[in-house]
């Protein structure tokens, strides 16, 4: 949006700005020119036309009063502006009281308008009025728009792809630097707590209905603070768009309503995490009509006849899933499935994108529980979906209307969560898969889930599709629940906690933490055995978790 010039405007300020000669220290000879002021501004070359050398003193509170927007677009040439302004204002600076300065054309006084210069912006105190040159802003990567949204800033000849090559930097970088679609120069991005956008008029807002202005108009449809969360992630995921929610379960909820119509088939696997299986079973199956296929997650069979006896409209699966990690091959079934028309949706929470690119596999869409790994600190929730932007355009179309809106907190927490991303992921991964092989050695564990192992029955799978295998590792001990009861409630670092992916460890009993309120057959059909354990390494020192573990196992 351009911004039009004011022809003729008084600068005033709340406070007077006070000056002081040069130290006493460093007397200068008389009747010598005085040295240039630095940042001010000259008509020309040589010596003349210069303000004095005074030294400008601000009255308090002066940098607050700039705003934003007037530090980012008048820079240093700009501030200087303003101290020149006001000087000239209060008559401190005419060449009758400061007769060792010659006239200054490019000061800005209250009756001539300063030249169309795209650095003379100046924004003072709450009372000042503003001059600004007829320049387009936002043909500059600057200011467009009321709402301070501004286009990314890409400079000329400037290959973000080489930039933003690996996962490390776009975590930190991606939407953000060089991309910055809020108006700030802060590094970190800050949080907009808003509900609402305005419009300065009716043909504005018609501008932004028909996407002539680039803005923000309610929070359930979007924030700027989420959007930078947004392309980060999808730089991650190498995705087209990215779409954030209130948590994982509402992202998995969104994609089902949205993607299977009403009467139509879905298949999904064995071993998921309860709650969508129940939201399958129990909502989408009774009360919509949706049918349902359930497989072996390595059921290729399954999976091919499912495809050929109904009209599958998505193929929903965890890889790893939970709690057994068992994985799927994304290539292979994402093949099958587009033969027959249907959507794969890759539920990626145990992998990360740091660890699998499921989108690169083949998958239509992956989501992630971000309360888990993505912020990694446990004291947010949060999930998110990531894909073509046709796809996500029909999750968003449904969210847009049910809500279950991240929180700009939770996204800015989210934000810093995934900048130290790979550094934690690296670490869980040869945490667990380091502790995994001690404990499948263990005389007082029966079996070890871990897709790293040899042992794991989809290893190859993993191996081909993974760059790490994960935080987490599954296990049975060798006893029945009271003995699996001893050797949790041994150990002393990790929490008892039915969440994941944080830098601390956690401890879960699933038979216990998810599945007590289900009978002993109940939990069978589900595959809950009482003496399963699943352990979230943390990044805490290995040396301190594996003594912690051995020595709890001796209470078995």
């Amino acid at each position: 949006m351009a911004v039009s010039s004011i022809s003729a405007a008084r600068i005033s300020f709340s406070y007077p700005f006070e000056c002081r000669s040069e130290p006493s220290g460093n007397p200068r000879p008389e009747n010598s020119k005085p040295p240039p002021l630095r940042g001010a501004l000259s008509s020309g070359g040589g010596g003349g036309n210069r303000m004095s050398s005074l030294i400008y003193r601000f009255p308090p509170n002066f940098v607050r009063q700039l705003s934003i927007k007037a530090r980012r677009n008048c820079s240093n040439i700009g501030v200087a502006q303003v101290v020149a302004a006001s000087w000239a204002n209060s008559g401190n600076a005419s060449p009758a009281n400061n007769p060792s300065s010659s006239p200054n054309p490019n000061i800005v006084n209250s009756s001539v308008a300063p030249p169309p210069s795209p650095l003379a912006a100046a924004v003072v105190a709450a009372d000042a009025v503003v001059v600004v040159p007829s320049v387009d802003l936002a043909a500059e990567g600057g200011i467009d728009g009321i709402a301070g949204v501004v286009q990314p800033l890409d400079p000329a000849g400037l290959d973000l792809a080489d930039i933003f090559s690996s996962d490390s930097t776009r975590a930190i970088h991606a939407g953000e630097k060089y991309q910055r679609i809020i108006d700030t120069d802060s590094i970190t991005t800050p949080i907009y707590n808003t509900s609402a956008y305005w419009f300065k008029d009716t043909a504005e807002l018609i501008d932004f209905k028909e996407g002539r202005h680039k803005s923000f108009e309610y929070g359930r449809y979007g924030n700027p603070t989420t959007e930078v969360l947004e392309a980060k992630m999808s730089a991650l995921e190498r995705a087209e768009s990215t779409l954030f929610m209130a948590s994982g379960m509402c992202a998995s909820v969104n994609i089902l309503h949205s993607l299977v119509p009403a009467g139509g088939h879905l298949v999904t696997t064995t071993d998921c995490y309860r709650k969508t299986r129940m939201f399958i079973q129990d909502w989408l199956v009774p009360k919509m009509g949706v049918t349902a296929t359930i497989i072996d997650p390595a059921d290729i069979d399954s999976l091919k006849s499912a495809l050929d006896q109904n009209n599958v409209s998505l193929f929903f699966t965890e890889s790893p899933t939970n709690p057994y990690l068992r994985c799927v091959d994304i290539e292979r079934v994402s093949q099958l499935c587009h033969s027959k028309g249907a959507l794969v949706c890759i539920d990626g929470t145990f992998a990360t994108p740091i660890n699998q690119k499921a989108l690169d596999l083949g998958a239509d869409l992956v989501m992630h529980s971000a309360t888990k790994f993505i912020e990694g600190h446990n004291d947010v929730l949060g999930g998110c979906i990531s894909g073509s932007e046709r796809v996500i355009s029909e999750v968003r179309r449904y969210h847009n209307i049910v809500g279950g809106v991240v929180n700009p907190n939770a996204a800015y927490m989210m934000i810093r969560g995934l900048k130290t991303l790979k550094l934690r992921v690296e670490k869980q991964n040869t945490t667990a898969l380091r502790m995994a092989r001690i404990l499948e050695e263990h005389p007082k564990i029966q079996r070890v889930y871990y897709p790293g192992l040899p042992s794991h029955p989809d290893h190859h799978i993993a191996k081909k599709q993974m760059s790490g295998f994960g935080g987490v590792v599954s296990f049975e001990v060798a006893g029945d629940l009271a003995a699996t009861r001893r050797f949790v409630d041994a150990t002393k670092i990790p929490y008892i906690a039915p969440s994941f992916g944080g830098v601390e460890s956690f401890i879960d009993p699933p038979v216990i933490m998810s599945y007590w309120d289900l009978s002993p057959a109940e939990r069978a059909t589900y595959g809950m055995k009482d003496n399963l354990v699943r352990f979230s390494f943390g990044i805490e020192d290995f040396e301190d978790l594996k003594t912690d573990i051995l020595q709890a196992l001796e209470a078995v």
